[in-house]
């Protein structure tokens, strides 16, 4: 066991050194998600899974951890907190290559957690707190929390009939890591005479604001509308780690917008990064906003 935590750390130290830490995250992520075409995998996809199901199925189904190493700290129905202890190759092949777990761990591994998890369950979100992780803290504390989407595209289609009230075109949007929403906004371009404050783009702001990291890594970004190629590129740029909208742009320019007919998930395909792209959610409110 431990001669083979050496050979995987000093294998994953060396790809950390050699090779575009975005391509080890995508890597990783189409391992991790391809594992849910096997037979073990294949009953757990699309379970509508509870935390500690999702959490039971990624370390101890998947990755064979023993539960002695993860010491659950708080659970009820909807979220799970744990603090790892396990045997990491990542915190050993940091410790290897000088390199920092609040950056590795952060560009390399929370998104293809994520992507396991939202296999499961679209709603479940994965979070990792970067104050207590190791070997700056004695644990890594991470957790699993029920973030159902449409309460979230409620408040953007607030945003959204706010934006109409005031004259401009009826798009809203919500940025939020895991249930704490960190930014709320809706489209001003009219009113700022600004072509460039579309709903997105002045939430994704506001929440850098408010977090103070151009990295939001970790946060979701909800829309009444599949974002346009400016605003699906400014959330690759932040580093949200999803998208989940409403109306999309096939069917709002159905209905007479000006769209650009690229798609998000398009943006996504091309980014460096994993990014979630989800849409239909409140799907018939949102096209009634541009009837």
């Amino acid at each position: 066991m431990a001669d083979d935590l050496a050979q995987r750390a000093a294998q994953q130290a060396r790809e950390l050194q050699s090779e575009k830490w975005w391509r080890l995250e995508r890597r990783l992520a189409d391992k991790r998600a391809a594992w849910f075409a096997t037979p073990a995998g294949r009953p757990l996809a699309g379970l509508a899974a509870t935390p500690r199901q999702a959490f039971e199925a990624l370390f101890f189904t998947y990755l064979g951890l023993d539960p002695a190493h993860l010491r659950v700290v708080q659970e009820d129905a909807d979220e799970i907190v744990w603090q790892s202890l396990n045997p990491c190759p990542t915190l050993e092949a940091c410790a290897l290559a000088g390199l920092d777990t609040r950056q590795v761990c952060r560009a390399v591994c929370e998104r293809p957690t994520q992507r396991f998890v939202s296999r499961m369950d679209p709603d479940l979100r994965f979070l990792r707190s970067y104050e207590e992780i190791r070997p700056h803290a004695p644990h890594c504390l991470e957790r699993i929390v029920r973030v159902p989407a449409e309460p979230m595209l409620r408040l953007a289609l607030e945003e959204a009939r706010a934006s109409l009230a005031e004259g401009n075109k009826g798009y809203g949007a919500v940025v939020a890591l895991g249930n704490r929403v960190l930014a709320q906004a809706h489209d001003t371009a009219g009113t700022d005479n600004d072509p460039s404050r579309h709903a997105e783009v002045n939430a994704l702001t506001r929440a850098v604001k408010v977090t103070g990291d151009p990295n939001l890594c970790g946060a979701v970004l909800y829309s009444t509308c599949e974002p346009c190629p400016m605003c699906s590129s400014l959330a690759v740029w932040s580093n949200v780690t999803a998208i989940v909208y409403g109306a999309s742009i096939a069917q709002t320019a159905a209905l007479g917008r000006s769209r650009i007919h690229v798609d998000a998930r398009a943006i996504a395909d091309n980014a460096p990064a994993c990014l979630e792209v989800r849409g239909g959610v409140l799907a018939a409110e949102c096209l009634e906003l541009y009837r």
